[in-house]
């Protein structure tokens, strides 16, 4: 399969998050997995590509010009993919992708994971999408989407589109199924 990876780009977050990520690329890599990401070379992002480079995995970054004119561009792609901007990277990140998996992350990210899903909801793809919720990451954003839920803003239960996952096994499982 090739797995989407939506994650940060920032340096200094939780250094856990820098481990699980690496034991993300090595999984992907060491099952047959590639990788696409969106091509930086900082962050979650530089740790996941290099991992999966490194393991005999294909990285393949989708990268906006202005990533690549801040001088930003990962060194770990086996395929290098230029977009105008992040609507048509996250277009052929969807297009490209088999599954996504949704480590920490910002803005950027969350953009990435509601655009997956906003499309699965209407029967654009029905790929998986996983929220790696590593050391309860994600708990904020699983509690909003209940609330939405509880509050009839969603028209399905959100656990039809989005599975959780707390450990690189437990992605497996999720992406086995």
């Amino acid at each position: 399969m090739k797995l989407c990876i939506f994650c940060s780009a920032n340096q200094k977050i939780d250094p856990d998050f820098f481990e699980d990520a690496r034991r993300l690329g090595e999984w992907a890599a060491r099952n047959g997995h590639a990788i696409v990401f969106g091509g930086h070379d900082a962050g979650l992002m530089h740790k996941v590509s290099k991992a999966a480079k490194e393991a005999g995995g294909m990285v393949i970054g989708v990268v906006p010009r202005k990533i690549e004119e801040m001088g930003r561009l990962s060194p770990y792609l086996d395929v290098h993919i230029p977009t105008e901007n992040l609507t048509d990277r996250k277009d052929l990140m969807m297009a490209q992708s088999d599954a996504f998996i949704v480590l920490p992350g910002g803005i950027g990210t969350l953009d990435e994971l509601f655009t997956v899903v906003a499309a699965a909801t209407l029967d654009y793809h029905h790929k998986p999408v996983v929220l790696y919720n590593q050391k309860s990451f994600w708990d904020a954003l699983v509690a909003l989407l209940d609330d939405l839920a509880a509050k009839g803003m969603m028209r399905k239960d959100w656990h039809t589109y989005i599975k959780t996952a707390t450990t690189v096994e437990e992605v497996a499982a999720v992406l086995s199924r």
